[in-house]
């Protein structure tokens, strides 16, 4: 290759799987042109990266999935070099792509106890097989991150917590499971993104740690994953001023973050990639084509992952890169390459989903994750408790043809309500079918996995909780974020809390067999939530 074709391998832009002819030709003439080195799916142009703000509707194909691995193999064809293919599949290809099996969120998998981290490695084993049989040998995750603040925006769920050395060992199981099928891995965001409120995706957050703290916490999952080889470090779009002569620059176009803290101090010489450059806290700093793309290079990053301008990227490059740079850059691409065996052309689509599996795993993560988190009972057992009570289910966000009620049903017969609007008709009307029971079982969904906008609860719903835990006996299933706990009144008036965490079919199973049951919980909060 020459230099200018190995300073293409660099490039890594995006590719939509649900987008037309026209753009798809486009890719292709990249690829032909350029020698790119990967891209990176998403589902479309409406959900990736920063395009969400944008409110436009996200259309959904079923054929998403068929049609990715027709891409891959379109793609793949008209390259010269083999593409390491890549994708943003956190919790599964189903962060991206619909009817694929979806597994936990982090913070679900980091409610596991220790013991159970082997679960951890199957997700990420059966996550990399998914990939593997579209074609893809690149997962962009997981995240590194120790969720210490509760009002991050973005991190939050996806983090497997704030416990450091868990987070450290579940995202060291996850990348073992993903590389022991032949997938590469990547730890993010370096040097941190769990501390922030600020959305990376349309603004910069700043970091105000000094280096020691951040040795102290935020570092510590980064220097274990470089202590156990990690096959790539993703840079996060965040500032630490302390680690840049006090500047507010992101860490993705900072050289003393990247090579000076990341290389040298910490002794990484594994792949770094930028993160998605048309992410607004560095995609506007600069009006000339290809200065962002070269800064992020010159700053150390190795792969520029969604970048925009790849011709005039590879010139900006290519007229002030030094050779001896751009050869180190290769070869670190070029390993990764080799590993995930693609080099020696096994790079085709492999194997097929596998739903079975994933749900039968689901099961066991739900098993052993649920936390009990109040129980003013003694023991919540609401089984010996219903001849005692009138008792009513009350589901919120989902109608009563769910599989939590369905499987409680017959051993714990009752009047079952749901609340799916928050129309003020439909609460007056609960609150009056609830008017002659004293004992409520309350399944709550919360609608939203993000803490934008109470995780999309409405205030009218939040009040009548609190009315209704203030004048009844209640206990409470949360199936979904545990954060989302902080912004619910008045619990401390309730008699139980179960922190459930997904809304699966495995998951809402496992709960009613756990209440049935008043079966021990092996689960603990993986986060520190106020007010509980």
């Amino acid at each position: 290759m020459t230099l200018e074709q190995k300073i293409g391998q660099f490039f890594f832009p995006a590719v939509f799987i649900n987008d037309t002819e026209e753009n798809i030709q486009e890719t292709e003439r990249l690829i032909k042109e350029h020698n790119i080195g990967g891209l990176t799916f998403f589902h479309s142009r409406a959900s990736a990266a920063t395009n969400y703000e944008s409110k436009k509707k996200v259309e959904f194909n079923d054929d998403s999935y068929e049609r990715l691995k027709e891409l891959v193999v379109r793609f793949q064809k008209c390259a010269t070099t083999p593409l390491l293919m890549s994708i943003d599949a956190e919790w599964g290809l189903a962060m991206r792509v619909e009817k694929t099996p979806q597994y936990p969120y982090a913070i679900t998998l980091g409610a596991l106890p220790d013991s159970s981290k082997e679960l951890v490695y199957e997700v990420g084993k059966q996550i990399g097989l998914d990939l593997k049989s579209a074609g893809i040998h690149y997962n962009l995750a997981p995240l590194a991150d120790i969720n210490n603040n509760p009002n991050n925006p973005v991190i939050g769920y996806r983090s497997f917590g704030q416990n450091k050395e868990k987070v450290a060992q579940f995202a060291l199981e996850y990348l073992r499971g993903m590389n022991d099928v032949g997938v590469l891995g990547c730890l993010k965001h370096f040097p941190g993104h769990g501390n922030t409120s600020i959305d990376s995706h349309l603004g910069l957050p700043v970091l105000e740690e000094t280096l020691e703290e951040l040795l102290e916490n935020e570092l510590y999952s980064f220097i274990k994953g470089i202590e156990n080889d990690v096959d790539s470090i993703m840079i996060g779009h965040l500032a630490v001023p302390d680690l840049n002569d006090g500047k507010n620059t992101s860490a993705t176009l900072s050289k003393p973050i990247i090579e000076d803290l990341l290389r040298k101090q910490l002794g990484y010489d594994g792949l770094v990639i930028s993160d998605a450059l048309n992410m607004h806290s560095v995609s506007k700093l600069y009006d000339t084509k290809g200065k962002l793309e070269w800064e992020a290079f010159n700053a150390g990053n190795d792969v520029l992952c969604f970048a925009e301008n790849v011709a005039e990227g590879i010139q900006e490059i290519l007229k002030n890169a030094s050779p001896d740079r751009i050869e180190a850059s290769f070869n670190r691409l070029w390993k990764c390459k080799q590993k995930a065996g693609i080099i020696d052309g096994n790079f085709a689509p492999e194997g097929k989903l596998d739903f079975e599996t994933a749900a039968a795993l689901n099961k066991k993560i739900a098993d052993n994750c649920i936390t009990k988190i109040k129980d003013n009972l003694n023991s919540v057992n609401l089984y010996e408790a219903k001849n005692d009570y009138k008792l009513a289910k009350v589901s919120l966000y989902k109608n009563t043809d769910n599989l939590f009620f369905k499987t409680l049903s017959a051993p714990l017969p009752s009047p079952e309500f749901a609340l799916e609007t928050a129309d003020e008709n439909s609460i007056t009307e609960m609150e009056k079918n609830l008017v002659d029971f004293d004992f409520v079982l309350i399944s709550l969904f919360v609608p939203k996995a993000k803490p934008l906008n109470n995780f999309e609860m409405e205030n009218s719903v939040l009040e009548f909780l609190g009315k209704l835990f203030s004048s009844k006996k209640c206990v409470l299933y949360v199936f979904g974020n545990p954060y989302s706990l902080q912004v619910i009144p008045n619990l401390d008036s309730t008699l139980g809390i179960m922190q459930v965490y997904q809304d699966f079919p495995e998951f809402q199973e496992s709960a009613a067999q756990q209440l049935i049951e008043n079966s021990k919980c092996k689960g603990s909060l993986p986060v520190m939530v106020s007010g509980i």
